[in-house]
């Protein structure tokens, strides 16, 4: 067949326009990799002159370019003598604007966490498209959580950080030039702990920081006992306490309730609990206090041993009653050795997740070593079926005879074993050993933040204080909320810091109550006054939790990632001190009863986030037959100066997936684009009770392409269609 002129004349501009790609794609590729001739850090020998004498020998063993998640320069090393190992990512030079960012990670892990993560996520990417090059260091080393006192508390809170930033620095003048970078660290929950006492700790190394989800002196224990009490004692009642409390329900959570149960519920929600969060209580568990409780047996053995179960005062003495149908104390036989995979394979152990190291709301999962150790046991007996939130594997016999080892779950006549333990215990525990499943002592901890008032900083402990403020229970000798942040922070923390700091808080975070970043503002304003606006911002964010992973929410439903937050606030900061640029204000709230409570329009709130109000028939509630239209009316409002609306789309079946998107080009746009109405319709073709939610972003330039920076917020309504 003939060929006519206008298909040849098109074939050879096809043949341009791909050669003219290939080009493109090679000059991008040698772009990346030709760099990599310029400077051989690996073979360079480095002067570093440091006041802590015990990171002064840097080394770099690996210098090469990288095309994901973006084109970077990877550069990773260490100091000799140490542990400590760090990964710098250096993005190419028409792309770094003389700063770098820092993640902090809860505890101690690997210095290379944030490789492979993509979208929201990506810390690597997120930090230079921001003009930044991002750190991240293995913080000296992973801690021993079977033996904490082993560890030095400074080298993982601060001094592994702030060395491998300092020289990250040197670093990066070789390659770049120019004056000295800005820095800027960020960590969430016990990352926020250890950035908060970092910038305490040292002078010089950070300009400013990010510490988000960040807990008082005196979370731990006591967030999670309080929680474990009202997750005992309510087992049976939280579906009628979530109705109440969602869209279109009664609004009293306390309604048929028995008198203990309505104490408990009172009790954690004075204590800070966020109610509202209580939507994940099939699926919230104990979280990391799975890790901590051996610190607390270690460090107050009478309590469990003398106290609780025999003197007036505690629970287990006054009220024994209370723990009937809970308790365990089943002695058996260890019948087999269960490895990793096939414990993960029966549904016995969960399976390490590579996406939960380092994060904010997980890490702790990942503190035990998998190997050849064993995970679980199973018992030559089948054990009760009760509510079993933590205990104890007592041997009874055997080379380990004497030994209490911790079991996070039993599983007819199956128990999993906690990533605590000292691996020459388990060493010793045989098949035949004879062994007693005893929860006792978790059930006591469950109130143990009844005894320990922290003190008039901490007036969630009212309800625990007579009318002439003395405690109404016996208090135990020390405080524990002390001594775990000083392990994590490496001191508790005191407000007082050079630099600049924006703290974010979650309204609904479940560990960290949101009253806590509040009791560091205080400490702040104690220290800075009149200038704490200066140096200081506290950003609430609504319907946002614990955990900073994007994809990994456990009802996207109910709750948004914060990560856009995070992520803004890193930028507003580098502003606020490079350039003096002010930040957003710290948002309005009062607190009342141990709860956070915020404005309800997204001007009078402050801070960043936009505000969703979504009604159906003019109400939180529509009663509908099926097949009958309804139309949805939304107000969303984002604060002055804070962006513009990028993002807005429907979930109508409670999938989580947002497959409904709104049009944003036939929505209604105030004049300076805080305020944009929207209406929607949808025709429910099944009876029941649906939960509409619409989900909204935010981005400061109305860029609707980047995966950063886009804050979200959500809002629900109930539809029962009959």
């Amino acid at each position: 067949m003939k060929i006519n002129e206008l298909a040849i004349s098109n074939l050879r501009f096809m043949q341009v326009i791909k050669h003219t790609l290939f080009l493109c794609c090679i000059s991008l590729v040698m772009s990346c990799s030709e760099k990599a001739r310029e400077i051989k850090l690996a073979e360079q020998e480095w002067t570093f002159e440091l006041a802590d004498t015990l990171f002064s020998r840097p080394f770099v063993d690996i210098d090469e370019w990288r095309d994901q998640p973006v084109c970077h320069r990877y550069v990773h090393g260490g100091f000799e003598g140490t542990n400590t190992r760090f990964s710098f990512y250096f993005p190419p030079e028409e792309k770094y604007e003389g700063r770098f960012f820092q993640y902090i990670t809860p505890f101690p892990d690997n210095e290379n966490i944030s490789q492979g993560t993509s979208g929201e996520n990506d810390k690597i990417g997120f930090s230079i498209s921001s003009g930044a090059y991002f750190v991240e260091t293995n913080g000296g080393g992973k801690t021993d959580m079977a033996n904490p006192r082993a560890n030095d508390p400074t080298i993982g809170a601060y001094r592994a950080n702030a060395a491998s930033a300092l020289f990250s620095r040197v670093v990066a003048k070789e390659l770049f030039g120019g004056e000295r970078p800005y820095g800027y660290s960020f960590g969430g929950s016990g990352g926020a702990y250890r950035t908060v006492g970092g910038i305490e700790n040292t002078t010089g190394v950070w300009d400013g920081c990010v510490p988000y989800v960040l807990g008082s002196p005196v979370a731990i224990p006591n967030v999670f006992t309080i929680r474990m009490h009202a997750m005992r004692i309510l087992k049976d009642k939280f579906p009628q306490i979530v109705d109440a409390l969602e869209p279109g329900g009664s609004g009293d959570m306390y309604a048929g309730l028995n008198e203990e149960e309505k104490a408990a519920l009172e009790e954690v929600t004075k204590m800070g609990f966020p109610p509202a969060a209580w939507y994940g209580y099939k699926t919230m568990g104990i979280h990391g206090f799975l890790v901590l409780y051996p610190g607390v047996v270690m460090a107050d053995q009478s309590y469990f041993t003398e106290d609780f179960w025999n003197k007036p005062g505690y629970l287990g003495y006054d009220n024994p009653g209370t723990f009937d149908g809970f308790r365990i104390q089943e002695k058996s036989k260890i019948k087999a050795l269960i490895g990793y995979e096939e414990s993960v394979e029966l549904g016995i152990s969960e399976a390490m997740s590579d996406a939960d190291r380092g994060s904010a709301d997980n890490s702790w999962k990942n503190t035990g070593d998998k190997g050849e150790k064993p995970e679980a046991f199973q018992l030559e007996d089948v054990m009760p079926d009760i509510q079993f939130l933590g205990g104890d594997l007592i041997i009874l016999s055997g080379e380990a005879a004497g030994a209490s080892i911790q079991i996070s779950k039993i599983i007819g006549d199956k128990v999993d074993l906690a990533p605590t333990i000292p691996l020459d215990i388990l060493a010793k525990i045989k098949p035949g050993d004879e062994v007693q499943v005893d929860n006792s002592n978790f059930l006591a901890v469950q109130t143990y933040h009844r005894h320990q008032d922290p003190g008039s900083q901490y007036p969630v402990w009212n309800q625990f204080r007579n009318e002439n403020g003395s405690p109404i229970y016996p208090q135990r000798p020390m405080l524990l909320g002390p001594m775990f942040t000083r392990g994590a922070a490496g001191s508790v923390p005191t407000g007082k810091f050079e630099g600049k700091m924006i703290l974010l808080g979650s309204l609904w975070d479940r560990e960290a109550y949101p009253w806590q970043c509040d009791w560091y503002r205080q400490r702040v304003k104690e220290n800075l006054g009149d200038k704490t606006d200066d140096n200081f911002r506290l950003w609430y964010t609504e319907h946002a939790l614990h955990g900073d992973q994007a994809d990994q929410l456990d009802d996207a439903t109910h709750a948004i990632s914060y990560l856009g937050v995070l992520q803004q606030a890193l930028r507003d900061l580098s502003k606020w001190v490079e350039k003096g640029i002010e930040p957003a204000a710290t948002t309005n709230y009062k607190i009342v009863d141990g709860q956070v409570v915020v404005p309800s329009t997204a001007n009078e709130r402050a801070g960043v986030q936009p505000v969703v109000d979504v009604k159906v028939k003019d109400a939180k509630r529509a009663d509908i037959s099926v097949g009958e239209t309804v139309t949805f009316n939304v107000t969303v409002e984002i604060p002055v100066g804070m962006g513009k609306l990028v993002d807005a789309a429907w979930d109508f079946d409670g999938s989580g997936e947002y497959k409904h998107p709104v049009d944003l080009s036939k929505t209604k746009v105030s004049a300076d684009g805080t305020n944009i109405e929207i209406t929607s319709e949808h025709i429910f073709s099944e009876t029941g009770i649906h939960f509409p939610v619409l989900r909204v972003a935010s981005e400061r330039d109305g860029d609707k392409q980047t995966a950063f920076a886009r804050l979200q917020n959500l809002d629900r309504v109930r539809v029962v269609v009959k």
